[in-house]
């Protein structure tokens, strides 16, 4: 999907979690093909690892803010018209809410429309960490 919008992936840092391999990827996954999924043809999508969070930053058409209280309820759509090519069940950031949840910690969004999303998440460090 990135290449044929040619959107360019790139992973900036290090971090040491403590968590579930499969958890980490499900989060991923489901992060960075939203971002490409709404990003711009030409654009990027970035992990940013910094000390004790991972951001997944796109530049893509962003969510009017009245989504953002919603974007992670289950079967929750923004507007379809936003791009009828796109399709999806919503159920994919639900499902990475539930899984930083288990880790307990939280994930934060900020958006602006035409500027592009970013998604901040924590899980656990791992135990050797300072």
């Amino acid at each position: 999907q990135a290449a044929q919008k040619r959107i360019s992936i790139v992973s900036e840092g290090a971090l040491t979690l403590w968590a579930v391999e499969k958890d980490l990827w499900e989060i991923l996954h489901n992060l960075m093909g939203n971002a490409i999924r709404y990003g711009r043809r030409g654009g990027h999508v970035k992990i940013l690892l910094r000390q004790r969070c991972i951001i997944v930053e796109d530049d893509g058409i962003g969510i009017e803010k009245k989504h953002l209280p919603y974007l992670f309820e289950q079967f929750y759509r923004v507007d379809q018209s936003r791009d009828p090519e796109v399709r999806g069940t919503g159920l994919g950031l639900s499902i990475v809410k539930e899984i930083i949840q288990a880790h307990e910690q939280n994930i934060n969004v900020v958006s602006t429309e035409g500027v592009g999303t970013e998604f901040t998440f924590s899980l656990k460090r791992a135990k050797t960490d300072a």
